[in-house]
């Protein structure tokens, strides 16, 4: 089972991989706005370059502060869930601020920019940075119309070995994947549904590994905790700001990001309450009697193989994606995961 560490430098709970234990809209085709019909790259290196420093500078100083309000227009979809989440228990329970703060910084960065028309529009930025310099942080913009600001919206920290290579087109831009490709093991926005149907009840359509088998096994566990009845409930996310989004790789498949959302509901047996740890109970609402209710957003990274791939390799070429053995039979394989709370009600 991977190890949980708090991620704020992404504030809340951190479902990550074993390697990857530090901080955590869909390209829809040819959607028109404004009659804009003429196939384009999504932004300029100098506009992504941008996109990025605005946001670090706003995230930084809702980090500094606790303050969910500083970085709100620079954030959305999962990782504005998971962030603004965490800014707001953290603002709770540290109402002077963060008196630990040390600035994120980015360096090393690329940028991968597909070329579609209409909006949304999006950009991939790979970067290094001061936290966990081992791993590659991967950070997905979104911007939703002309006078939109670029946001934030998906983060994933991914070993560099296990970086798949991403394919360009004759002048260099990353290729993007349609939301209902079907040429991949399993199409783009049915990746949530997939992934939460495999956790409730299983299949082979994902590599084993931290976020599949060990994930799953540790539900299992934990729902049979002494004097506490634990359920799960899973929800794929395709919707605005938190649909799903990839770029094509070279050997035909996607490197794909999606999102799910997930409710714990801890219920204790009679005469019992549940423990209320201090991140839930600074986002909750009602009281804790006898059951508590914990959301949670989760992003992720996969790698989606080309359809009917056989013996598919891994992200690193020889090992599987998701830290086992190679994604036998074209199976998504995992990259990373972030999650992160993002309330809690009581009953």
């Amino acid at each position: 089972m991977s190890n949980v560490r708090r991620v704020r430098r992404l504030r809340g709970p951190v479902m990550a991989s074993a390697a990857v234990t530090a901080l955590a809209l869909t390209a829809s085709g040819c959607v028109t706005v404004h009659g804009e019909r003429e196939i384009v790259p999504n932004a300029s290196k100098s506009e992504a370059e941008r996109a990025l420093k605005d946001f670090l500078k706003a995230y930084n100083a809702a980090d500094k502060a606790y303050d969910p309000a500083l970085d709100a227009p620079r954030i959305t979809g999962p990782l504005g869930a998971i962030n603004q989440g965490g800014l707001k228990s953290r603002r709770v329970q540290h109402p002077d601020g963060n008196a630990g703060h040390v600035p994120l910084e980015l360096t090393d960065a690329t940028y991968s920019i597909p070329k579609k028309a209409g909006w949304p529009r999006w950009f991939m930025a790979d970067t290094k940075a001061n936290r966990r310099s081992d791993l590659r942080w991967l950070w997905v913009f979104t911007k939703s119309g002309p006078d939109q600001l670029w946001r934030a919206t998906y983060l994933n920290l991914v070993s560099p070995q296990k970086m798949p290579e991403l394919k360009k087109d004759a002048d260099g831009w990353a290729v993007p994947v349609a939301p209902t490709a079907k040429d991949l093991a399993m199409a783009p926005t049915d990746l949530g549904r997939q992934y939460t149907t495999y956790l409730k009840s299983g299949g082979d359509g994902f590599a084993p590994g931290d976020h599949t088998t060990r994930w799953k096994a540790f539900r299992e566990r934990n729902s049979k905790r002494a004097g506490l009845a634990v359920q799960y409930v899973d929800e794929p996310r395709n919707d605005g700001a938190f649909a799903p989004l990839g770029l094509r790789t070279e050997d035909g498949g996607a490197l794909m990001f999606f999102s799910t959302h997930h409710y714990e509901k801890q219920t204790a047996f009679k005469g019992l309450s549940p423990k209320v740890d201090a991140d839930a109970k600074a986002l909750l609402k009602g009281t804790v009697r006898q059951t508590i209710m914990l959301e949670r957003v989760s992003n992720q990274v996969v790698v989606d193989p080309k359809k009917n791939a056989r013996g598919a390799k891994g992200a690193d070429g020889a090992k599987g994606a998701d830290g086992g053995k190679g994604a036998d039979g074209g199976k998504v394989a995992f990259l990373g995961r972030i999650q992160g709370l993002t309330g809690a009600k009581g009953d």
